[in-house]
């Protein structure tokens, strides 16, 4: 079984999802909606996966000033994950611990390998809205006989990075991720594979790339995740082409 660790911030405008309502149609708070749509579609692939899920959350006095609040960020995610699920019994909860992506993505692997004796771990983020039970499952099954499982993204990115053995991960997640965490792995004499690519969703450039593929999916009757989707469909999304130009509309 994969630890799949989800590390994700409180879903507080301004704090998620600011490069989104900087250059789309979307304000500050419907970002952050959005970003706790992509949180909460994480949960379910995870949860209807063969994976286990662990959330790896911050400390409240880790976040900025402007962006706390009076409940904790575990307590928010808490909520979340028992409001998508029904329940938080089968899911763990811990703080995150590093001062960059990189080194609490490296402290959750490494520690979860080597002190809890995991078979595998693997990093996600609640940005990546096409991540699925088919994917979780895949990757693990790769996980079985290759060190190093990877989930190329958009612009180098990656949107999944599984482990069977630790490695460097000191700038890691650094654009561009990807091929960094592939050197990183050989460096280390780790086996490196990858999965299906999936597009990530971080910015308003991303968002005209995965809007027509949420459409097509609808079109096609597909499996959509099911919040985003939901997300996109009331806020009436779209993208269209003008003078040559693609450019995120709504309704």
């Amino acid at each position: 079984m994969t630890v799949v660790a989800l590390l994700a911030n409180p879903p507080r405008e301004g704090l998620v999802g600011t490069a989104i309502a900087e250059s789309t149609p979307l304000s500050p708070a419907e970002a952050a909606d959005l970003y706790e749509a992509q949180f909460r579609d994480a949960v379910l692939a995870v949860d209807r996966s063969g994976g286990e899920l662990l959330v790896n959350y911050p400390d409240e006095e880790d976040l900025p000033a402007d962006y706390r609040t009076e409940t904790s960020p575990e307590a928010e995610l808490r909520t979340l994950v028992a409001d998508t699920l029904g329940g938080t019994e089968e899911v763990r909860f811990e703080r995150q611990v590093g001062s960059s992506f990189g080194a609490r993505a490296g402290n959750t692997v490494t520690h979860l390998l080597r002190e809890e004796g995991a078979d595998s771990v693997a990093v996600v983020t609640p940005t990546a809205p096409l991540l699925s039970r088919t994917v979780v499952d895949s990757a693990a099954m790769k996980l079985r006989t290759t060190e190093v499982v990877l989930g190329p993204s958009s612009n180098g990115r990656a949107y999944y990075a599984g482990f069977t053995e630790p490695i460097d991960f000191d700038g890691a997640f650094e654009a561009p991720a990807l091929p960094t965490l592939a050197e990183r792995g050989r460096d280390a004499d780790r086996s490196v594979d990858f999965v299906e690519p999936s597009p990530s969703l971080e910015t308003g450039e991303d968002l005209l790339d995965v809007i027509p593929m949420l459409r097509a999916r609808f079109a096609a009757e597909r499996v959509v995740p099911d919040y985003t989707a939901a997300f996109v469909h009331e806020k009436g999304l779209d993208v269209v082409v003008e003078d040559g130009e693609q450019r995120l509309v709504r309704d």
